[in-house]
């Protein structure tokens, strides 16, 4: 039996936008420093989490004291290693996140990045507190490395002219965030955290920053969110990171524990591909070095039971189906299981569904990157037909290629780090779908609205180059190769555009016949404009010296539907000459039928 004592945990935090020097990250760097600075044994990692005592926390922030008063309460902290916002946004749970609190890094010198802002999106969305590590100031022009100092002391052995670019480069990163509704200020000049995101400078090579980083993340924590720490030493609840092979233990998940309590021999439910899993813990891993338990292969020791908060890897029968992202739950006793069912059912249907709308079909690999993309798409206001996580199936091309028939634009199939099953993709060939795939879920979202833009684009230009264009000519002296059948003359554009096809008329709005074919240098061309001269050819029952004569200036005949689209519709894609050509046209038509005069007025 397991107590139900209150306790205080140690704060989540999960370090999110990785800048790195080679292949140091930010995360590899407080690790480093805490390794250097530890008491034996006081620091272990796994599932990508770093456990991070108190002890080592005041040590590290020992040289601020001085600076910034501390009395920390916390027992530590548990640090998530996350490598980008995917893997985060499966660090998700009932109501929120199962982060406390995320470290934003973001390159001082390039400042925000896309991928920054899908950070901030998804963070502001889940109500996750944040602080922003502006990386890199070692790299500012002119600094003086000062290894794994405090920013504060190292600032003060720069040059005035360091110190001055530094700030220069704060104040734009500042004012970059504020484009996002973010409230942003160094962290020195905060007085309420909760208000304002604290800016820390840090160089993830050199260490520096490092301790006023700690320092504010873990004050922030016990000063701000203290409540949330306390929990019951009861039934474990977690949220699976991951689902992997276990060598010489099948399949295995990464879970985040943040409540309670789990043991070896526990019944736990999670989601599966085809419903809830219910199965028990055969095996609790953990490894036995300071290592990335994603990285490790042999160096794992089992353990009997964890407490709340930790990183664990748990090895259990029929795991094969596990989704990344389930919520994870330690049943208490046989006669909860339907309720700890129906309780994983109703948080994954929240994101998983099938509508019969009109709506795009989405694929990912974790709840927590479907979760994001469905956020992402309804922000920008476009339908979801299917959202579900696994591989691409016939049935789902099935329900894309319904929709394709009513909206080409939302019948198309989105796929976050998954692939379609061989006979799906069979089908996609056949029915001609669009398919967008990409791990990274700003740009699989930027590639399918792009091509949306492009394609309206593409038909709107379609539609316009339908229109009878606005063009004026004049008949050039001397360039009569044939009087008729059909009659040949040389011409100058004098406004707007001509294309053969295009039917002609004379200053007094009576048809003279029809362009059939225009030639310059003796070869035929699609189209003139402006100030071009030309031979064109003029079909219908006209005679030069008859119905037309040298010198006459022409016009193209616009209908009245397509007059009316193009000051409605297609004003913007007209040159200035165009419009002038199209005034004068609309005035000629007008003698003859009001309406063109209303248009006119329109223009």
């Amino acid at each position: 039996m397991v107590s139900l004592s209150k306790k205080l945990r140690q704060p989540i935090v999960v370090v999110l936008g990785h800048v790195d020097h080679g292949k140091t990250t930010l995360l590899d760097k407080i690790r480093g420093t805490a390794v250097v600075k530890k008491e034996a044994g006081e620091m272990t990692q796994h599932v990508g989490a770093s456990n991070i005592p108190i002890s080592v926390i005041e040590k590290v922030t020992e040289p601020l004291k001085k600076i910034i008063p501390l009395k920390l309460t916390i027992p530590g902290l548990l640090f998530i290693d996350t490598p980008g916002h995917e893997l985060f946004s499966n660090l998700r749970k009932r109501g929120g996140s199962v982060a406390d609190i995320a470290i934003l890094v973001i390159d001082i010198n390039e400042g925000v990045m896309p991928q920054t802002v899908e950070s901030i999106e998804i963070l502001k969305s889940r109500n996750v507190p944040f602080v922003i590590a502006a990386n890199k100031i070692d790299k500012i022009p002119g600094w003086k490395p000062n290894p794994d100092t405090p920013i504060t002391i190292s600032l003060k052995k720069q040059d005035q002219a360091t110190v001055k670019r530094l700030e220069s480069l704060m104040y734009k990163l500042i004012a970059q965030l504020s484009n996002y509704d973010i409230s942003a200020d160094i962290f020195e000049r905060i007085r309420d955290f909760m208000k304002t995101i604290p800016i820390v400078p840090v160089s993830a090579r050199t260490g520096e920053g490092i301790a006023e980083l700690l320092a504010v993340v873990a004050g922030m924590a016990q000063r701000y969110i203290s409540e949330k720490l306390l929990y019951v030493e009861g039934p474990g609840k977690g949220v699976v990171l991951e689902v992997k092979e276990q060598p010489g233990f099948g399949t295995a998940i990464d879970v985040i524990l943040y409540d309670g309590i789990i043991q070896e021999r526990d019944t736990i439910i999670l989601a599966g591909l085809n419903g809830p899993i219910v199965t028990k813990v055969r095996a609790i891993l953990m490894p036995k070095t300071v290592t990335d338990i994603r990285v490790a292969k042999t160096e794992l020791k089992t353990v009997e039971l964890v407490s709340a908060a930790a990183g664990i890897r748990i090895v259990a029968p029929n795991l094969e189906d596990a989704v990344a992202g389930s919520p994870l739950y330690v049943v208490p006793q046989e006669s909860e299981i339907d309720k700890y069912k129906r309780l994983v059912q109703e948080e994954v249907e929240t994101v998983r569904f099938r509508k019969d709308v009109n709506g795009v079909v989405v694929k990912a690999d974790t709840l927590g990157t479907l979760e994001a993309i469905i956020n992402a798409l309804s922000k920008r206001g476009i339908s979801i037909r299917i959202a579900d996580v696994g591989p691409l199936t016939k049935r789902d091309v099935i329900e894309a290629s319904l929709v394709a028939k009513a909206d080409k634009y939302l019948g198309v199939i989105l796929l976050f780090n998954v692939k379609p099953l061989p006979e799906a993709e069979d089908l996609v060939k056949k029915e001609n779908l669009r398919v967008f795939s990409n791990n990274i879920i700003y740009r699989l979202i930027e590639e399918y609205l792009q091509w949306v833009e492009n394609e309206k684009k593409l038909e709107l230009q379609k539609e316009f180059e339908s229109l009878v264009s606005p063009g004026k000519i004049k008949i050039l002296p001397g360039f009569i190769f044939r009087r008729s059948d059909p009659a040949i003359v040389g011409v100058e554009v004098l406004g707007g555009i001509i294309k053969p096809g295009v039917p002609l008329m004379k200053a007094d709005g009576k048809r003279i016949g029809e362009i059939m074919q225009i030639q310059h240098m003796g070869q035929p061309i699609k189209e003139a404009r402006m100030g071009q001269e030309v031979a064109i050819s003029i079909k219908g029952n006209v005679m030069v010296g008859r119905h037309i004569h040298e010198g006459d200036i022409l016009y193209t005949d616009i209908p009245l539907e397509h007059a009316k689209l193009l000051v409605t519709k297609f004003k913007a894609m007209l040159t200035q000459d165009s419009i002038d050509t199209l005034k004068e046209i609309l005035k000629i038509k007008s003698y003859k039928d009001p309406e063109y005069m209303y248009i006119l007025k329109n223009l």
